[in-house]
């Protein structure tokens, strides 16, 4: 027996006292949320975007933000958020943590995708009814170019390296390279009929561009900007004009590509290396845009027409939760 006043029964109780505390740490660890990010997504008929709650599925708030917003993305420090108003002709800027407007960037008639460079000190979209690319300074909010591109602009995007500008144009079924030191086009690469999206790898090697009208995505070689393949989508007991390829979520290892089918309520998973198609996910109904959790370990899906979300888990490319968020969700946003 040790006597109470024996420094070896002191230090055997602060060992048991200690493992204690260590089980409580690890049976809280085991009750924490995995992941606890907020997804924002626009509510193309809500006239709204919804905040979800990424630990819990379960919707937080939702703000009146204009008439048919789509295009949505953040800042990298995560303190703004951009949504195009479609309808209302302008950009919305937000605070995340209040969703209150703090501004609105005039834009031209009807943007629906939009991109910043890396220093985010100018913003692009694209205006579908002006054929054009418009160029803003995102701190002033005035506008510094309009840029001819092609009819029916669409998916923007810019290069890691802050080099190259991409619109592409629906009507035309190209992609339009903008040389952003110069604000001119200066190249057109065709593509298949009615490209939706553009991508760049985050190596910047690689363009990658969807097309509605062609089931099928583009890869494009950055330095000479000449497509080096194109995949075409073909799912088992899904009709070819359901298949429409449109939004492009590439991980930053560039192992795997995803691709929004659209009506064929699919994710195409396409393997970055080979440039082949490995799977289909089924999704919601619509799938229109998606967007990766920031660890990238799960990717998160806005189902147009089935007005939900679809969050899959990239392990097992297996979706683990459909959460309803509201009317017509469009695109997505994720902040840690």
């Amino acid at each position: 027996m040790f006597h109470k006043n024996c420094p070896y029964l002191s230090h055997l109780l602060q060992a048991i006292r200690m493992q204690r505390f260590g089980c409580c740490i690890l049976a809280l660890a085991v009750m924490l949320p995995a992941h606890a990010e907020s997804i924002f997504v626009t509510l193309e008929k809500g006239n709204s975007v919804v905040e979800v709650d990424g630990a819990t599925g379960e919707v937080r708030r939702t703000v009146q933000v204009g008439k048919r917003p789509r295009g949505i993305l953040t800042t990298r420090d995560g303190r703004k958020i951009f949504v195009a108003t479609s309808e209302d002709n302008s950009i919305v800027v937000l605070d995340p943590r209040t969703l209150e407007v703090l501004g609105r960037v005039p834009v031209d008639k009807d943007p629906k995708t939009f991109a910043l460079d890396p220093l985010e000190t100018r913003l692009f979209a694209s205006n579908d009814d002006d054929n054009q690319l418009t160029v803003v300074d995102v701190e002033s909010r005035q506008i510094l170019k309009r840029i001819p591109i092609g009819k029916e602009a669409e998916g923007v995007s810019v290069s890691p390296d802050g080099r190259w500008v991409v619109s592409t144009s629906e009507a035309e079924n190209i992609a339009i390279w903008i040389d952003t030191a110069s604000l001119e086009a200066v190249e057109r690469t065709p593509v298949d009929p009615r490209p939706r999206y553009s991508r760049f790898t985050d190596d910047g090697e690689q363009l990658w561009v969807s097309s509605h009208d062609g089931q099928s995505l583009t890869i494009i070689e950055t330095a000479t900007k000449r497509p080096i393949k194109t995949v075409s989508f073909k799912v088992p007991g899904v009709a070819d004009k359901d298949i429409g390829a449109v939004g492009i979520r590439i991980d930053r290892d560039r192992r795997y590509g995803y691709v929004a089918l659209g009506r064929a309520n699919r994710v195409a998973v396409v393997d970055a290396r080979t440039l082949e198609v490995v799977r289909y996910i089924s999704v919601g109904n619509r799938v229109w845009n998606l967007e990766f959790s920031p660890d990238q370990k799960r990717l998160y899906t806005a189902n147009g027409l089935s007005n939900d979300l679809s969050i899959i888990d990239l392990s097992n490319f297996a979706v683990t939760k459909t959460i309803p968020v509201g009317n017509r969700p469009w695109a997505i946003a994720v902040l840690p």
